[in-house]
């Protein structure tokens, strides 16, 4: 990277990490009184050891840093709670979860959508092919099950496993939707992951485009894992 790309990233990055603090305190009001008491406590015990063990110079640094180590912990909790709680409900709020996920993941947001707002989600990685539905349970379990045959035909062999985005009985709840698509068994090796794409990509190519319900999906929990990345 240029040298005079780092200012403008630096730019950046606080402006991310600004927009992830505003984004939590209208869900979260103390959040600022909660930080700076962490960071302050954790200072002031330090200082206090610093007193009675010595010297003042080790303590203190050690307990700023410890400090804002803390404080940064617990801020990266509460904006992803804050980001979570935003997008909780709205159409396409598991493709924004979903999102989240890191390298070595494919993920298609809105494969199939229904008149009735009913969604599926695509992910592709090493444990095969992940569907993610979202929606009135029983229409999108159907809507699942379509899905499953018609990925289940170009797979290959792959796993086809399909799962619903929500908070009833048998759904995951998409503040743990990722971490349970990340924890399924593993099944495929990177080579077969390329050649599974290809094929799937057929698929895509012969199904009539379906649009997203109406909205944006939402991307506030991307932003607040991206500023938070950023420190």
């Amino acid at each position: 990277m240029a040298k005079n790309d780092a200012p403008a990233e630096k730019t950046s990055r606080l402006k991310q990490i600004r927009s992830a603090y505003q984004l939590t305190k209208k869900s979260d009001p103390t959040v600022g009184l909660v930080l700076a008491g962490i960071f302050l406590g954790i200072v002031a015990v330090f200082v206090a050891a610093g007193f009675f063990v010595g010297p003042l110079l080790v303590w203190i640094p050690l307990g700023v840093a410890l400090g804002f180590l803390a404080a940064t912990i617990v801020f990266g909790r509460k904006v992803e709670k804050a980001a979570y709680s935003q997008i909780e409900g709205q159409a396409g709020a598991a493709a924004s979860a979903l999102q989240t996920l890191r390298r070595g993941w494919n993920v298609t947001p809105a494969v199939a959508v229904t008149k009735n707002a009913d969604i599926v989600h695509r992910v592709v990685g090493r444990p095969g092919i992940v569907l993610v539905g979202e929606g009135q349970a029983s229409r999108v379990k159907n809507l699942l099950a379509a899905e499953g045959k018609k990925h289940t035909r170009v797979a290959g062999g792959a796993p086809v496993i399909t799962l619903v985005a929500g908070q009833g009985e048998d759904e995951i709840d998409i503040r743990k939707l990722t971490k349970h698509v990340m924890k399924l068994p593993q099944a495929l090796q990177p080579s077969e992951i390329t050649d599974l794409l290809q094929r799937l990509k057929a698929l895509d190519a012969v199904r009539p485009q379906v649009p997203m319900p109406k909205g944006p999906v939402p991307t506030s929990l991307k932003g607040a894992r991206q500023a938070m990345k950023g420190r």
